[in-house]
C-alpha cells in the first residue's frame, strides 16, 4: 500500500526526520538497550548550532550539566561548556580566514549539546549519521502522485568531541559504524586506546595510561611504596585507577593498600565510611585519586570532619589539576596535594575573541544568552520565558571579564588543536586528491572516512600553544604534563605551584615542594619502615611492600635484604651485622692471672730444685747424699726440674717448636720422677721380701742396675712420643669453637698446639700408671723401719700425688664447656704438676737439704751393717709390731723398753 502525503503545493516536501526515524530508533535500541524518550516527553527542544560551510564538522560539548531524574539537561556549564564550544567557533573562524589552510574552502559545523550524559549524547549524535543512512522512499507519494522532494541532510565528515570519556565511548560506537573520524579534546580513558574497538577515535590529549605512568613515577620518586586509590564510578575514574594499578604492578616496588570506588549516587555518610576505610591502612598516607570535582571536594570535607588534616597525601589526576573549586573551604586538608594536568597554555587570541563576545555579535551561539544570564547574574526578556522579578534585568551592555570574573578554561587549547588537526588532515587530503582544484573536487565528495582517518593519524604541526600535535598508531597524543602542588604555607600567594614536568620521563624539583605546615621533608607513605642494619625482611604473604624486620642473631650476618647467613667459621659478624670480620686470635698471655700463679709456683720450684741439686753436687760424698742413692736422686731431681719447666712451655706462644717440646716434656718430667721412685720402692720391696726367704740379696739392686731399669721405663715414654711425632707431626691450630659464646662480640680464636684433651691424658697416662704402681709398692713397703732409706717418704709422696691428680681430673674435664676452658685447664694442669713436683721435692729432699745445710753435725758416717744384719733388724721390727698389735687387740698393753 502506497502512503499518500498531502500538500498544498505542486510538490510536497518531507522533513528530514521522516523515513529514517524508525531506523534510528532501531539503532538506538541495539546500542543502548531501551527505547529513547521523546524530546516532547523530556520537555526540551532539539537544539544545535549550524555553521554553513563546504565541509561540515560535528561538535559535541557538555553545554549543560546532567539533569535530575527524568530531565536530561541541567544548568549551563560556563567553562567546560561555553568556553570549549566557543573555542571551536574561534578555531573555525581562524581556519576559514587563513589563506594557506584549506584555501577556497570553508569549514562549517553542526554543534550539539551532550548534557554531560552518555545516553543523551548518543541520541544527539545520531544527527551526524543521517546523511549516511540509505532510505527507501518508493512507497511515499504526494497527493498528486509525484514522489516527494526530501531535503538532503548535511554530511558530517568528522566530529570534534566529546568531553567525558563515557560520552566519547558511547558516541564512538556509533561513529565507527559509519566510518566517521572523531577527535576528542578531553577524553582520557585508557580504554579508548584500543584501536580494535575504537579505530576511528583519536584525541589531542594524552590518555590516562600516560597520566597513570606519570603518577606512578611521582609516587616512586617521593619514595612511597604503599598507597591507596580512590576512583569515581565510571570510565574515567575506574580505568584511570586500573591503569595506575597495572603500571605499578609492572614497575614493581609499589603496593596498593586499598582500592575504593566512589558510587555515582553516594548515600549519606558514604564519604565518612571511605575515610574510615582509608584509615584501616593508616600507613598508606598517599591517596591516588581519579575522581570528579564533586567527589574530590566531599572526600576533603570528610577528612577534615574526621580531624585528619595533614594526614592524607593526595596525588590527583587531571580532573583535579589546578582547579580551585574542589578545594574551596578545604585548603588546609588539600595542602601538599600533588596534581597533574596535561601541559597547556592560555591562548591569548581566544581571550581577545571571547571577551569581545556580546549578545549582538554572537547570535550564532544559541546558548550564549543563557550563558550571559548565568555569567552576569541577570535576566533577559525572552519569548516564552517568564520574567523573574527577583533578578536584575540584563542591559546587554555588560562585558565579559570587565563585569564578570573570567579565566580561560584549561581545555580550550585542546579544542582548538582538535579542530586544526581535522583541518590539516583535510588540507593534506585535498592536496593529494584534488591537486590544483579550487574547492571540493569529486574525489572528496563525499569524503571517505577511512581515508580521512589515515590523514588525521599522519598530521604533525605546531598547535595553538606552540607544542607539536601528532598521533600514534592508537590515535593518542604524546604525554606532556605539568605537575602542580597546592601550597599555602611560607608563600605570599597560596595556590598551585608547578613543581615539575613529565614528558615520557619525570622531571621533579623536590626542593620546590612543601607539605602541611610548610615542612620541606617529603612525608612517608610506606607499609613497613626500612629495617635496621643487620635485620632481614620477612615478607608478608601477598603484600610485597610489607614486611617484618627480624634480627640476624648469633653468628649470622645480612647476606641480602631478605637472607641471613652464617659467617665463615673463622669470622664473626660486624656489630651492625652487614658483613663478617675476622675473629680475634688470642693465646694465654704471660701477664694473665691464669699464667702468673703457675709461673710463680714454677719459678719457686725451679729455684728450690736448683738449690737442692747444687747442694747435692756440693756434698756429693757426704753420708746423707750417698744414703739417698745419688744416681737415682739426680735422675729424680731432673724429672722434678722438668715438671717445673713444662709450665713455661704450656704458657709460651704456640709454635711448631713449642708444640714439639710440649709433647716431649709434658709427660717426660713426671715419667722420669715416677720411674725413679718406682725403681726405689721396687728395690726396697724386693730387698725385704727376699730377706724373708734368704740372706742372699736380690738381683739388680746395684746403682747401675737401678739406672738401667729407670732408663728402660723412661724409654717407653720417649718411644710413644716419637711415634706420635711420626704419625702426627706437631703443629699449631686456631680453635674457633672453644671460645664461641652466644654473643659473637666475645668470640675468640684460640691459638694452641694440636693437643686434644684425650691426647694430653694419653701423654700423661704412662706416668700415671707408673705413679699408681709406685704407690702400690709404697703401700707394700710401709713396714720398713723409718730410718731405713726413703720407703715411707716415697709412700707419703705417692699418696699426696694421687690425691692431687684425683682432684685434677674433675677440674680439668668439668670446665670443658667453659669459655675460659683453655686458660682454666692450662692453669689446672701446670699447678697440679708443680704441686706434685713440690710434694716430691718437699718429702724426699728438703729434709736432707735442711740437715746438710743447717745440721751438718748429723751428716756423719754411722756403723756399717751387713745385708744380713739389716734384714734381721727389719724382721725383728716387723715381728714386734705384729705382737704389739695382737696384745692391743687382746686388751693388754706393753710399754716399750726405753732402754734399748
Amino acid at each position: 500500500m502506497i502512503s499518500e502525503v498531502h500538500s498544498s503545493h505542486q510538490c510536497c516536501w518531507l522533513g528530514t526526520s521522516y523515513g529514517y526515524q524508525a531506523w534510528l530508533q532501531m539503532l538506538w535500541v541495539l546500542l543502548v538497550g531501551f527505547s529513547p524518550v521523546s524530546r516532547a516527553q523530556q520537555g526540551t527542544q532539539p537544539q544545535s548550532i549550524k555553521i554553513e560551510g563546504d565541509i561540515t564538522l560535528g561538535g559535541l560539548f557538555p553545554v549543560h550539566s546532567r539533569g535530575p531524574a527524568g530531565i536530561p539537561c541541567g544548568e549551563i556549564k560556563r567553562e567546560k561548556g561555553i568556553h570549549r564550544l566557543e573555542a571551536m567557533l574561534y578555531a573555525l573562524d581562524q581556519i576559514n580566514s587563513d589563506p594557506e589552510l584549506l584555501p577556497n574552502m570553508t569549514l562549517g559545523a553542526r554543534i550539539l549539546d551532550t548534557c554531560s550524559r552518555d545516553t543523551y549524547a548518543l541520541e544527539q549524535s545520531l544527527t551526524f549519521v543521517q546523511a549516511l543512512i540509505q532510505k527507501d522512499n518508493s512507497d511515499v507519494r504526494c497527493s498528486n502522485g509525484e514522489p516527494p522532494i526530501i531535503p538532503k541532510p548535511e554530511r558530517v565528515v568528522g566530529v570534534i568531541g566529546a568531553s567525558g570519556s563515557s560520552v566519547s565511548i558511547m558516541v564512538a560506537n556509533v561513529l565507527r559504524l559509519f566510518a566517521i573520524p572523531q577527535i576528542s579534546y578531553a577524553s582520557t580513558a585508557p580504554e579508548l586506546s584500543d584501536n580494535s574497538r575504537y579505530e576511528f577515535f583519536s584525541r589531542v590529549v594524552p590518555p590516562d595510561s600516560y597520566q597513570a605512568q606519570a603518577m606512578v613515577d611521582i609516587v616512586k620518586n617521593m619514595g612511597w611504596n604503599y598507597v591507596s586509590t580512590l576512583a569515581s564510578e565510571g570510565n574515567y575514574g575506574e580505568s584511570g585507577v586500573d591503569a595506575f594499578i597495572q603500571i605499578s604492578r609492572e614497575a614493581g616496588g609499589l603496593c596498593i593498600a586499598q582500592s575504593i570506588k566512589i558510587p555515582r549516587e553516594p548515600r549519606p555518610g558514604e564519604f565518612d565510611k571511605i575515610i574510615k576505610r582509608l584509615m584501616e591502612t593508616s600507613n598508606a598516607r598517599g591517596v591516588i585519586i581519579f575522581a570528579n570535582e564533586d567527589d574530590i571536594k566531599r572526600v576533603l570535607q570528610a577528612a577534615k570532619k574526621a580531624n585528619l588534616t595533614g594526614h592524607f597525601l593526595f596525588v590527583g589526576s587531571d580532573s583535579w589539576g589546578s582547579k580551585n573549586s574542589p578545594i574551596e573551604d578545604q585548603e588546609e586538608v588539600a595542602e601538599g596535594a600533588v596534581t597533574i594536568l596535561p601541559k597547556r597554555a592560555s591562548i591569548d587570541g581566544f581571550d581577545q575573541y571571547f571577551t569581545s563576545r556580546s549578545l549582538e555579535n554572537n547570535r550564532r551561539n544559541i546558548w550564549f544568552a543563557e550563558f550571559w544570564e548565568d555569567d552576569f547574574k541577570c535576566k533577559l526578556t525572552r519569548p516564552g520565558i517568564k520574567y523573574d522579578p527577583g533578578r536584575r534585568k540584563c542591559t546587554g551592555e555588560e562585558r565579559i571579564s570587565r563585569d564578570s570574573q573570567y579565566e580561560q578554561e584549561g581545555k580550550v587549547q585542546f579544542v582548538i588543536d582538535a579542530v586544526y588537526a581535522m583541518a590539516h588532515a583535510l588540507h593534506s587530503m585535498h592536496l593529494d586528491l584534488c591537486p590544483g582544484s579550487m574547492g571540493v573536487c569529486e574525489k572528496m565528495d563525499p569524503v571517505d572516512g577511512r581515508m580521512l582517518l589515515q590523514y588525521i593519524r599522519a598530521v604533525n604541526f605546531n598547535g595553538s600553544a606552540g607544542t607539536g600535535v601528532m598521533f600514534n598508531e592508537n590515535g593518542d597524543a604524546p604525554g606532556r604534563y605539568d605537575i602542580f602542588q597546592y601550597q599555602m604555607s611560607n608563600v605570599s600567594n597560596p595556590g598551585y605551584k608547578i613543581i615539575g614536568q613529565w614528558t615520557n620521563h619525570l622531571r621533579l624539583n623536590p626542593e620546590e615542594m612543601q607539605w602541611s605546615g610548610g615542612d620541606r621533608k617529603i612525608p612517608e607513605s610506606v607499609c613497613s619502615f626500612p629495617c635496621e642494619p643487620g635485620e632481614r625482611k620477612k615478607m608478608v604473604k601477598g603484600v610485597p611492600c610489607c614486611w617484618h624486620c627480624e634480627l640476624c642473631d648469633g653468628y649470622q650476618y645480612l647476606l641480602d635484604e631478605f637472607t641471613c647467613d652464617m659467617c665463615p667459621f673463622d669470622m664473626r659478624p660486624l656489630k651492625n651485622r652487614t658483613g663478617c670480620r675476622p675473629t680475634p686470635i688470642i693465646k694465654l698471655e704471660w701477664s694473665s692471672p691464669w699464667a702468673i700463679i703457675p709461673v710463680f709456683l714454677a719459678i719457686l720450684g725451679i729455684l728450690a730444685t736448683t738449690a737442692v741439686i747444687v747442694t747435692f753436687i756440693r756434698f756429693n760424698d757426704t753420708p746423707i747424699v750417698r744414703a739417698s742413692g745419688r744416681e737415682l736422686s739426680y735422675v729424680l731431681l731432673t724429672g722434678i726440674f722438668l715438671i717445673y719447666l713444662i709450665t713455661f712451655l704450656m704458657i709460651a706462644e704456640p709454635s711448631v717448636v713449642v708444640c714439639a717440646f710440649r709433647r716431649l716434656f709434658l709427660g717426660l718430667g713426671m715419667c722420669i720422677s715416677n720411674s725413679a721412685m718406682l725403681t726405689k720402692t721396687n728395690r726396697i720391696y724386693r730387698i725385704f721380701e727376699q730377706g724373708k726367704k734368704s740372706v742372699t740379696p736380690p738381683k739388680f739392686i746395684s746403682p747401675t742396675s737401678q739406672l738401667i731399669i729407670t732408663f728402660i721405663l723412661i724409654s717407653v715414654q720417649l718411644l710413644g712420643v716419637f711415634i706420635w711425632f711420626g704419625v702426627i707431626p706437631p703443629h699449631t691450630i686456631i680453635d674457633y669453637e672453644e671460645q664461641k659464646p652466644p654473643n659473637p662480640e666475645f668470640a675468640r680464636g684460640i691459638l694452641k698446639c694440636d693437643m686434644s684433651d684425650l691426647s694430653l691424658i694419653l701423654c700423661l697416662s704412662y706416668s700415671i700408671i707408673l705413679m699408681i704402681t709406685c704407690t702400690v709398692y709404697a703401700i707394700k713397703s710401709r713396714g720398713v723401719p723409718e730410718t731405713f732409706n726413703e720407703a715411707k717418704p716415697i709412700g707419703f709422696t705417692m699418696y699426696t700425688t694421687c690425691i692431687i691428680w684425683l682432684a685434677f681430673v674433675p677440674i680439668f674435664f668439668g670446665t670443658a664447656q667453659s669459655t675460659e676452658k683453655m686458660f682454666i685447664q692450662t692453669t689446672t694442669l701446670t699447678v697440679s704438676m708443680s704441686l706434685s713436683a713440690t710434694v716430691s721435692l718437699g718429702m724426699l729432699y728438703i729434709p736432707k737439704f735442711y740437715v746438710i745445710i743447717f745440721h751438718p753435725e748429723q751428716n756423719v758416717q754411722k756403723r756399717k751393717r751387713s745385708f744380713k744384719a739389716v734384714v734381721q733388724a727389719a724382721t725383728v721390727t716387723t715381728h714386734l709390731s705384729l705382737k704389739s698389735n695382737d696384745k692391743q687387740n687382746g686388751e693388754s698393753k706393753v710399754e716399750p723398753d726405753r732402754s734399748q
